[in-house]
C-alpha cells in the first residue's frame, strides 16, 4: 500500500480540523497518510499500480521493487485508473521523462483525461509513449507485462459513482454512467487468491456484494464514517453520499452491511482527514476492529 488516505492526504494541507491539528502537534494517535495507491504484483517483478497518486514519485521512491534497475527503465507494467479524481490520475503527469506507459481506464476516463488536456502533451513526446488499454465493467482482462502474461486478471466492475468533479460543468450526460467509477476483482491466475478493490463506492450494489463475498482480500471505501461528517465540522454543506461515498457507521453503513464479506483480510482505504478511525484510540476504530476490518496505512502489505 503506497498511499491510504482520500484526496488530500493527512494531513491536509488546508485543514485545521481536529484530526489534522492534532496529528500535526503529536497530540493525537495517528500517523499522516498520502493519497490512495496500491502496488500489486503477481511474480514481483512486474508491477502494477492501481491509481495514479499526486504523489507518486514519493511512492515510487518509498518501496524498491518501484525503482528503476536500468539508467532507463520502470518496473511499472501498467496503471490501473477507477475514476477521473484527480487524486487518482494526475500522478500520470508526473511520469512524463519519455517512459512508454500502459494505462488501463475506462473510456469515459480516458476521454475525460486525455480531450482539451493540454498537459497530456507532456505524455505524448512520441508516437506510442502512453498505451491505453480499454476497461468495461463485466469483461475480464488478463494485465500485460513487458516479458509476456503477468499472471494477474482484472475484471473491471461498476459501482456507484459519479464523473469527476472538474469533467461535470463540461459533461452533456444527466447521470452517471457505469464506467464512470469502477472498482476491480483482481486474480492471481497462478495461485487463484483474489483481492478485491473498491476504494470509491456510492453505495451498496449485488454486484459490489458479490465480488466481496468470496474475496480472499478487501479493500474499500473507508472516506467518511458518518454521512454527515462534514456538516458536523463545518467544513461542507454536503453528506457523504453526495460525494458518492458510502459511510462505514451507522444503522445503513457498509460495516454493519458487510459484516459477512470476504474470507481474508478486510481493510478500510481511501480514508478522509476527518474521518475518526484514523486515531487509533476513537470508539469508531474500536468498532471497526471489533468488527474484523482493519484501517489501511502508507506502507500496509498483504500476500494473497
Amino acid at each position: 500500500m503506497l498511499g491510504s488516505a482520500a484526496g488530500g492526504g493527512f494531513p491536509q494541507w488546508n485543514c485545521g480540523c481536529p484530526n489534522c491539528r492534532g496529528v500535526r502537534l503529536g497530540s493525537i494517535a495517528a500517523q499522516p497518510r498520502s493519497q490512495e495507491s496500491v502496488a500489486i504484483s503477481a511474480d514481483g517483478d512486474s508491477w502494477f499500480l492501481l491509481n495514479a497518486s499526486p504523489e507518486i514519485r514519493t511512492h515510487i521512491e518509498s518501496f524498491p521493487p518501484l525503482q528503476p534497475r536500468a539508467p532507463r527503465h520502470t518496473p511499472i507494467a501498467g496503471i490501473l485508473l477507477t475514476n477521473g479524481d484527480l487524486d487518482h490520475c494526475l500522478g500520470l503527469l508526473s511520469l512524463r521523462e519519455s517512459q512508454p506507459l500502459t494505462v488501463y481506464a475506462t473510456e469515459p476516463v480516458r476521454r475525460g483525461f486525455v480531450e482539451g488536456n493540454v498537459l497530456y502533451g507532456t505524455l505524448e513526446r512520441f508516437s506510442g509513449q502512453v498505451t491505453w488499454r480499454p476497461l468495461r465493467p463485466g469483461e475480464p482482462i488478463e494485465l500485460a507485462a513487458p516479458q509476456g502474461p503477468s499472471g494477474l486478471l482484472a475484471e473491471p466492475i461498476a459501482v456507484p459513482g459519479q464523473p469527476a468533479l472538474h469533467l461535470r460543468a463540461r459533461s452533456r450526460a444527466t447521470t452517471p454512467t457505469p464506467q464512470d467509477n469502477i472498482g476491480f476483482r483482481l486474480r492471481d491466475l497462478r495461485t487463484g487468491g483474489t483481492l478485491a478493490y473498491f476504494s470509491g463506492v456510492g453505495g451498496p450494489t449485488r454486484a459490489l456484494e458479490e465480488a466481496l463475498r468470496t474475496a480472499d482480500g478487501i479493500f474499500l471505501d473507508g472516506t467518511f464514517w458518518a454521512s454527515d461528517e462534514l456538516i458536523a465540522l463545518g467544513l461542507s454543506d454536503r453528506r457523504a453520499e453526495d460525494m458518492a461515498h458510502w459511510p462505514i457507521g451507522g444503522a445503513e453503513g457498509s460495516l454493519r452491511a458487510l459484516a459477512g464479506a470476504g474470507r481474508g483480510r478486510r481493510i478500510f482505504i481511501h480514508v478522509n482527514n476527518t474521518n475518526p478511525i484514523l486515531r487509533e484510540d476513537s470508539p469508531e476504530r474500536a468498532a471497526v476492529a471489533a468488527a474484523g476490518w482493519e484501517v489501511a496505512h502508507d506502507g500496509l502489505e498483504l500476500e494473497i
